[in-house]
């Protein structure tokens, strides 16, 4: 794949999961979640990665894709992309964040980031952990801190608060990384639908299971879980396939616009102020980050 079109698609898809925030803050108030209710916040997740999964899947049906699964042993990987990818990861991050500040939380969860890269040191040797990309991923980091500098200490941790948001760092860049070896076996679409509909139907159950209620459906509120669940199944899709195509580290480097995104449009949709220095800080320092990871691979392209 072309460096420069992945690179476009990459940062559509940080976007769209930018856009995400926003979109969850209006459903939590739509469906009258309360910022402790964890089981409905469960609730409300499952239904919308299932839905996405039931849209991939559709999709795929329409266009005369076979969605069939090959085989117990190809179900039950499947299965375990989905309760790690999904199920898990969110339990932990939903977890999380009722525990910390949301800014903390963003900071935090941006170490996906860097154990990605890790782990993709280790594992292939065509994506080694060098100079450049560190420093890339150092600066790229830094935006993500400009962006949600408050003037507060960052040094308070708990384990169940910022803890459990590190886990689900870690828990989606591994799944992340196993998922592009599966996607190399299983058509990147199909896989994508059913994990997506298997973890979120793992998610839904565990919180009905443990007394979630949504408040009253409307128009509005289906139709904000109705967006959710389609830039779900259009990001994790394409996301899939660029992990599948190009070096881990090229990709996953672009994480670092979902905070920055996030802030931007949760100030324009829900009407914060946007016009600080922190702002423009990190969407150079981010920006720079990215240049300074794609460098290698935009000169090779060259």
């Amino acid at each position: 794949m072309d460096p420069r079109l992945a690179s476009a698609l990459a940062a559509f898809c940080c976007l769209l999961w930018g856009s995400a925030y926003p979109a969850i803050k209006t459903g939590y108030e739509l469906f009258a979640i309360g910022t402790a209710d964890i089981p409905a916040k469960l609730l409300f997740a499952g239904l919308r990665f299932a839905a996405a999964g039931v849209i991939v899947l559709a999709y795929c049906l329409v266009t005369g894709k076979s969605i069939a699964v090959r085989g117990k042993g190809e179900a039950l990987r499947i299965l375990g992309l989905g309760l790690a990818q999904t199920a898990i990861q969110y339990t932990f991050f939903y977890i999380g964040v009722a525990n910390t500040s949301g800014s903390k939380s963003s900071v935090v969860n941006s170490t996906s980031t860097f154990f990605s890269a890790i782990l993709a040191h280790f594992l292939y040797a065509d994506d080694k952990l060098s100079r450049r990309k560190a420093l890339g991923c150092a600066v790229g980091f830094l935006g993500v801190l400009a962006i949600n500098w408050s003037g507060e200490l960052l040094f308070e941790w708990k384990f169940m608060g910022e803890g459990f948001v590190v886990i689900a760092a870690l828990v989606i860049s591994a799944a992340s990384l196993w998922g592009r070896k599966l996607s190399r076996r299983i058509d990147p679409m199909v896989l994508t639908g059913w994990q997506l509909l298997s973890g979120g139907l793992i998610l839904a159950g565990a919180g009905a299971a443990l007394g979630g209620d949504l408040g009253p459906w409307s128009l509005g509120a289906g139709l904000d879980l109705g967006y959710l669940a389609l830039l779900s199944s259009v990001a994790f899709t394409i996301w899939t396939i660029l992990l599948r195509d190009n070096k881990v580290t090229a990709i996953t480097i672009f994480q670092f616009l979902i905070p920055v995104s996030g802030v931007l449009l949760s100030a324009l949709f829900l009407g914060d102020s946007i016009l600080e220095w922190r702002y423009l800080a990190a969407l150079i320092a981010v920006s720079a980050g990215i240049v300074l990871v794609n460098s290698g691979a935009a000169k090779k392209a060259s």
